[in-house]
């Protein structure tokens, strides 16, 4: 075979020279048998002698022998070690060219030969995108969309193929032909050639790239590409067909307009079927289509309309379907079903009916679960469920009543950020404007203690602030003595003193008025940490700082009349000079500040 190639390279040197039709066919097929006998190396023997260069030649419109050699192009380039040479001999100019050909089998190949040639290529594509080869084959595609005829659907699959090389992994290619517009023709094509299982598989990892910009988005919205994939997801039986419908769903369902659109295709069904079908099966491909179904679910309810869709006011079956997740002896269900209440806890409406409904016991008897040895994911969802569940004020009575800040603190000694975060989070909801609650909460050593210890979580500053602002509203919301002696008694105050320095208006609010409380319900107690953490000189720094809010100005002149009754702390106020500070602030456009200024004003004069 080797001999064999060797001579009809050269007969091809000396034929491409002469234009001898005959000898120049013999030689071709002998080419083509030879790769297809071994590619690699009848490709490196082609490299080797020189042939490369002579195949522009040989690709003219007219000739007989153009299918062969662009069908050799496509051969050698499946070599990696291929590609760039043949951008080097010119290949690409003359292979675009041959895209206006009417012939079928030109047209075959010289698509076969680009799409080869791009494959993982970066010279490949941008020798393509010089010469104009997309916009020709985008073109193309649209034509022969409308033609259902088997010889045009390779052709089709071929160029679509094409396209896909030519853009893979490259946002500026994919971006250039969303702007062409081939996203509404490759919907319309799956629509028309549903039953050509590999152009409908060539669509579906086309529109996988393509989804994933975001600039694609509004283009598929505005085609029936969910009616489309929600049809095509129906008929399949294999999990792997469907494995690749769900790619091109996930990105896709992360717009809003699109949730919808496949809510009202009937998405939601199938996944549910899906659910149903996978959630005992052992098989590794039951498991993964469980979890990609479920997630799935998940993703469409974080569309507000789709979301609202579904609840039905908390009557539909899709929602009652998914709330019978969250009991299943599965773990991906059990995470399913909490991240799916979570999300429909995101209006006062739907949080009222679900607690309404009994869903808090079924999340509580989920954490039970799940406290020793727990999945994580599942404390987390079940957590942020319930942080969502409180924020109506007409909840947080029920859900303290049934327990749930006892089920909260089990997960207290948790070491996993994400699940101290919504820990700290559901409680700070919960005892919003409960005082009782606060004044259990607030006197806990134990939990005291452990929000000092993560108010010093410098790697995780979500809880480290949460355990801030935790700290700061068991003092606010019980107005209590006794947690106050409990704050100070846990370390806690320097805390809130750093707090009233966050960059965070609200949070430095929150601080102040706890630490005003403080220092009007147990003064002597907090003196030494109070001066230990430099609470004066924060206070006057904020009052000094013509960016702070209104609102920080006034507690932080609260809190000045307050600790004045402090022998330690009055001298470090009188070293200040806080009475000139105080004295411009009369004239504040806010009237509650230039009042309480004046206020101020008068005790430090009255203590000077």
């Amino acid at each position: 075979m080797a001999d064999n190639l060797s001579d009809a390279l050269k007969k091809l040197k000396l034929a491409s020279a002469d234009s001898t039709t005959d000898s120049v066919e013999s030689c071709l097929d002998c080419l083509l048998k030879a790769l297809a006998h071994n590619n690699a190396d009848a490709s490196e023997k082609i490299q080797e002698m020189g042939v490369l260069p002579l195949l522009p030649t040989l690709l003219a419109p007219q000739s007989s022998c153009t299918p062969k050699v662009a069908n050799i192009i496509a051969e050698v380039a499946k070599n990696e070690f291929m590609r760039s040479p043949c951008v080097e001999a010119g290949l690409i100019p003359p292979l675009v060219q041959l895209l206006h050909s009417k012939d079928h089998e030109v047209l075959l190949q010289t698509g076969r030969a680009l799409g080869n040639i791009c494959y993982d290529s970066h010279e490949g594509r941008s020798a393509v995108d010089l010469a104009g080869g997309a916009q020709i084959v985008a073109g193309h595609i649209k034509s022969l969309s409308q033609n259902t005829d088997p010889d045009n659907g390779k052709l089709l699959t071929v160029f679509c193929g094409m396209l896909m090389n030519y853009s893979n992994d490259n946002d500026s290619l994919q971006a250039q032909l969303i702007n062409m517009g081939v996203i509404p023709t490759l919907v319309k094509l799956l629509g028309l050639h549903s039953d050509n299982t590999a152009l409908t598989e060539m669509c579906l990892i086309a529109f996988g790239n393509l989804a994933e910009l975001e600039s694609s988005k509004e283009q598929f919205a505005s085609t029936n590409i969910a009616e489309e994939l929600v049809r095509l997801f129906q008929r399949q039986a294999e999990h792997e067909k469907k494995e690749m419908i769900f790619e091109v769903l996930a990105p896709l369902a992360e717009n809003d307009v699109i949730k919808l659109q496949l809510v009202e295709a009937g998405l939601v069904e199938c996944l549910l079927d899906v659910v149903v079908h996978t959630v005992d099966g052992v098989r590794e491909e039951d498991v993964a289509q469980l979890k990609t179904a479920s997630d799935l679910m998940v993703l469409l309810l974080l569309g507000d309309e789709s979301m609202q869709k579904l609840f039905e006011g908390g009557k539909g079956s899709v929602f009652q379907r998914v709330l019978s997740w969250v009991p299943s002896h599965n773990h991906q269900l059990q995470l399913a079903g909490a991240l799916a209440i979570a999300n429909f806890a995101r209006n006062d409406g739907n949080c009222i009916h679900m607690v309404e409904s009994g869903i808090v016991q079924k999340l509580l008897e989920l954490l039970d679960c799940h406290v020793d040895e727990g999945n994580v994911t599942v404390q987390h969802a079940a957590l942020s469920a319930l942080r969502n569940l409180a924020i109506p004020v007409v909840n947080k009575a029920k859900m303290l009543s049934a327990g749930v800040s006892d089920t909260v603190l089990k997960f207290l000694p948790s070491e996993m950020p994400p699940v101290q975060f919504k820990l700290l989070g559901t409680l700070r909801m919960l005892i919003d404007t409960q005082a009782d609650a606060a004044d259990q909460l607030g006197t806990n050593g134990k939990l005291v203690e452990r929000l000092v210890e993560w108010c010093e979580a410098k790697d995780h500053a979500g809880v480290m602030g949460e355990s801030n602002r935790l700290l700061s509203a068991l003092i606010r919301h019980s107005k209590s003595k006794d947690v106050v002696k409990t704050v100070i008694q846990g370390a806690g105050v320097k805390h809130l003193v750093v707090m009233a320095t966050s960059e965070h208006m609200i949070m430095q609010n929150e601080a102040l008025v706890a630490l005003g409380l403080i220092a009007g319900l147990d003064l002597v107690g907090a003196e030494k940490d109070f001066v230990g953490a430099g609470l004066v000189q924060v206070l006057h720094k904020l009052l000094s700082d013509e960016m702070s809010a209104p609102e920080v100005k006034y507690n932080s002149m609260v809190i000045i009349c307050a600790v004045m009754g402090s022998e330690p702390l009055h001298k470090e106020v009188q070293g200040l000079a806080f009475i000139d500070v105080v004295s411009k602030l009369r004239s504040h456009e806010n009237k509650t500040v230039s009042h309480q200024a004046s206020l101020t004003e008068q005790r430090l004069t009255a203590q000077s």
